[in-house]
């Protein structure tokens, strides 16, 4: 077994080298390639910017001196140059001061005069009309062949030259200024000198640094492993201990954290089933022992309606704690469905306050504000709201201080159905409140006039308004009040459209949140 178990580990940290240094080899490629095109556009299209405003400067001034040095035949059409052997001169030292060529031609395209004074594609060809008709509208440039007159790509710029005839100016030459643009390819072969020797470079520099991160990377990855196969069997105190800040660090503080989760839980779980335990016991033998002692006669005849109705009374208990303990399953499975229909909220709050009235007068509870209470029909669950509202007046019954109150207010919007329920007393402490919704969770350190509950009434209820979309929450104040209010959203109904005459009702919620 351990020759296999060398085995697996190395496979695990080879796949993880092949993984990151492929995909190292990957990004590094993509950036240079990214990079390299970037820097190539860039640099081009600088280049072209600098060819372009010099080109244009120096045509410009051949221009000028043409326009200075000539005077124009108008009968003819003809520029004629005062000294050609100077303007040679002339151009020819500005081609050579700027490497390129210079020459002058007529408004046919013909060449008159060039820089080269040689055999030339300047005097042998024509310019083509679409490229003097471009000139003729003011500066021009261009990084080709000119519409076929070079054959290879040349920078060229040209501008019309102008003189006098009958009052006005006419175009009577074009000047153009034209350079080889080596520049590109010059530029390629550099940035692919560039691209292999910094490529190969950090290709070496990216194997050594994956070894030693898919290294840094697989021994927590394998410490991980280990603590969960020990909460996969139930031992949840270990922890991993985080050595960074990056994914693997934030994953260490997650698995730290589902850790301290699942040991809470596993407290939880515990802490329910004692009490559940205790709450099924003590139920079971106070019905037992006085069962019990009514048949065997210990309990005289007189007195057994008393006892019987002890034994009403916790199997009542009985009964609710079953009920909570089957909605809470039927919430888990997401079992528990909302089957609505109109009800009158107000006589369901009547009746359930009926079933409290013993205790309400035995503590003197001044029941407030069921007078200003308005008649407010609601779509919903019945069922389901009766079990809202049932927990949420068991609740303030069982925490009210004697003489205390209880006060129900109802605010209605075209939105929404809000219900509160206000009682004096302890209060809930501010630190309780973020908890109080939670299954299982009960203040009965603070609250301590009735420690039957299970701590699921509220956490049932939560899930109840939820389905139905609305809300609940709690506000408080210790040794003063406290408050639950429901949120229950409108349906409004709307008459079936000739296109959907299946759709009955649109769901509107207001969009206003609480804080719970």
């Amino acid at each position: 077994m351990t020759p296999k178990n060398k085995k697996g580990s190395f496979s695990v940290k080879l796949s993880l080298f092949k993984k990151y240094l492929g995909f190292g080899f990957f990004i590094l490629l993509i950036s240079f390639v990214a990079l390299g095109l970037t820097m190539y556009f860039f640099v081009t299209d600088y280049w072209e910017g600098q060819k372009k405003i010099s080109l244009i400067e120096n045509a410009n001034q051949v221009a000028e001196v043409v326009e200075a040095s000539s005077s124009y035949n108008s009968q003819n059409r003809v520029l004629i140059v005062d000294d050609p052997d100077l303007f040679t001169l002339t151009i020819s030292t500005i081609s050579k001061s700027i490497d390129g060529d210079i020459f002058v031609v007529n408004n046919k395209g013909k060449c008159q005069y060039c820089s080269e004074q040689t055999d030339c594609v300047h005097i042998n060809n024509n310019i083509p009309s679409s490229i003097l008709a471009k000139t003729a509208g003011g500066e021009f440039f261009e990084s080709g062949n000119l519409d076929g007159f070079y054959k290879d790509s040349y920078y060229t710029a040209g501008v019309p030259i102008t003189a006098r005839s009958q009052g006005i100016n006419v175009i009577v030459a074009f000047c153009y200024v034209s350079t080889r643009s080596t520049f590109v390819s010059q530029i390629t072969m550099s940035f692919m000198k560039i691209f292999i020797t910094a490529a190969l470079l950090t290709m070496l520099m990216v194997i050594l640094l994956v070894m030693i991160m898919s290294y840094t990377m697989v021994r927590p990855l394998k410490i991980m492993s280990n603590a969960a196969k020990k909460f996969a069997v139930g031992d949840f105190s270990i922890r991993v201990p985080v050595t960074s800040d990056d994914e693997i660090g934030e994953l260490a503080t997650a698995l730290n954290y589902m850790a301290d989760s699942l040991s809470a839980s596993e407290g939880m779980r515990r802490s329910f089933i004692a009490n559940v335990s205790h709450e099924l016991k003590t139920p079971m033998t106070t019905i037992a022992g006085f069962i019990d002692g009514m048949l065997d006669g210990t309990i005289p005849i007189e007195s057994q309606p008393h006892y019987m109705s002890i034994v009403s009374n916790e199997v009542k208990r009985l009964s609710r704690l079953v009920t909570s303990m089957l909605s809470l399953s039927r919430i888990d499975n997401g079992e528990l469905k909302v089957s609505r229909q109109d009800f009158e909220l107000f006589s369901t709050i009547i009746t359930i306050l009926m079933g409290f009235e013993q205790k309400i007068t035995e503590r003197k509870i001044d029941i407030r504000g069921l007078d200003d209470f308005k008649s407010c029909t609601v779509n919903a669950d019945p069922d389901l709201m009766y079990q809202v509202i049932y927990n949420l007046i068991e609740n303030a019954v069982k925490f009210t201080n004697e003489g205390g109150y209880i006060e129900f207010t109802l605010v209605e919007t075209k939105y929404d159905v809000s219900v509160s329920i206000t009682n004096s007393g302890a209060g809930i402490p501010p630190e309780d409140i973020r908890y109080i919704f939670d299954r299982f969770y009960k203040t009965d350190k603070s609250r301590s006039i009735d420690k039957k509950g299970m701590g699921l009434g509220l956490f049932i209820s939560k899930s109840i308004m939820r389905l139905h979309s609305g809300d609940i929450f709690v506000e408080s104040e210790v040794n003063k009040y406290c408050r639950f209010t429901f949120r229950l959203p409108k349906i409004i109904t709307q008459k079936p459209s000739k296109q959907n005459k299946q759709k009955k009702y649109i769901e509107t919620t207001a969009t206003t949140d609480t804080e719970e």
